[in-house]
């Protein structure tokens, strides 16, 4: 229902008391002919007059407060609320078309506002945990390769084959977490190119289909044809979807399924979906899915940095992601991008 204009109310009732007004004159003027020119005649026109004025002022009084004066502070109550730390404090609509104009871009710079705090944190605990991880993986690191040096001897020297195997598989282990630790903190330089978002998810799908990672789960994708250009790293990107959908396909497990969608949202940008039917994140776990070292899985199964570098990755691209519950029963991460023109 499309709400009135302030403007309209303020004349249609302006108007009404204008009327009201002349047709209180109407009869003053017939009082003061019979009444002559006497002092009663005048004292009755100004006892008219003074109730004329006081019915404007009255009623236009009770006029602005509601249409005006009310809901102004309602929005300055709303602001000065979130102004002192009230963050789910939001501006009530109003009756009139302008005013919940006003409401409305008020919630929309506060959610705006949040949201750029809460990327202001964010960024500054990764800029803190990559010093933290880069100083780690350069710990680790080079004791690492003096035992892959000790494996090596070990093996000419004939130590059991299976021992040996053992400890080149852990130290894979640890060599893939100083990788990740290097990845997430290091510096990425910003290349910009045309990435069409639809082949950059067939890409990714038929990569891992190569790799038979697919092969036991039921995979719906879901590719629309208008989903926008963006401008970013195809590569870095790709590297995203591959994570989250072999994320997708581990929480699934075999005989699950996992959906893959890409279409232009309500507000003209790209936006991705990796959904699962796995047992999904927790509510209390949502808020914390994407800090470093944080992992659902069981020890020795994940390092908690895979979805820490999707989101830094996504942020770098000035994009969006988060984890919402999926239709299939999991999660489901949905990736927002801003298209090349804006």
């Amino acid at each position: 229902m499309t709400k009135p204009s302030l403007r309209t109310e303020l004349l249609i009732n302006l108007a009404v008391l204008s009327a009201a007004a002349l047709l209180l004159a109407i009869p003053s003027a017939l009082l003061a002919n019979l009444l002559g020119e006497g002092p009663q005649a005048i004292l009755l026109l100004i006892g008219l007059v003074v109730a004329d004025i006081a019915i404007m002022v009255l009623f236009g009084r009770y006029l602005l407060t509601r249409l005006v004066t009310r809901p102004v502070e309602a929005l300055v109550a709303a602001a000065e609320g979130v102004a002192q730390g009230e963050f789910a404090r939001r501006a009530p609509a109003a009756t009139t078309r302008e005013l919940d104009h006003l409401a409305t871009s008020l919630n929309r710079m506060t959610d705006r506002l949040l949201d750029a705090q809460g990327a202001l944190v964010r960024a500054e605990k990764l800029a803190s945990v990559g010093r933290l991880a880069a100083g780690i993986a350069h710990e680790v690191g080079n004791p690492l390769a003096a035992i892959g040096n000790y494996v090596e001897v070990l093996r000419r020297k004939g130590a059991d084959p299976a021992i040996i195997a053992a400890l080149e598989r852990e130290t894979g282990r640890i060599d893939g977490i100083v990788r990740s630790l290097l990845d997430y903190a290091r510096p990425h330089a910003e290349r910009h190119e045309r990435v069409d978002v639809v082949r950059l998810a067939r890409s990714a799908v038929e990569l891992l289909q190569r790799q038979g990672v697919l092969r036991d789960l039921a995979l719906t994708v879901d590719l629309r044809e208008d989903t926008p250009i963006v401008l970013g790293d195809r590569s870095a990107l790709e590297q995203v979807l591959v994570n989250l959908l072999l994320n997708a396909a581990d929480a699934a497990g075999a005989g699950g399924r996992v959906r893959l969608a890409a279409s232009r949202d309500a507000g003209g940008s790209a936006e991705l979906l990796v959904a699962d039917s796995g047992p999904g994140i927790a509510p209390e776990d949502g808020p914390r899915v994407f800090d470093p070292f944080f992992t659902t899985k069981d020890p020795g199964r994940g390092t908690g940095l895979g979805l820490a570098i999707v989101a830094r990755t996504i942020e770098d691209h000035g994009g969006r992601i988060r984890v919402d519950r999926a239709g299939e029963g999991g999660a489901a991460f949905i990736i927002t991008l801003l298209p090349e023109t804006a």
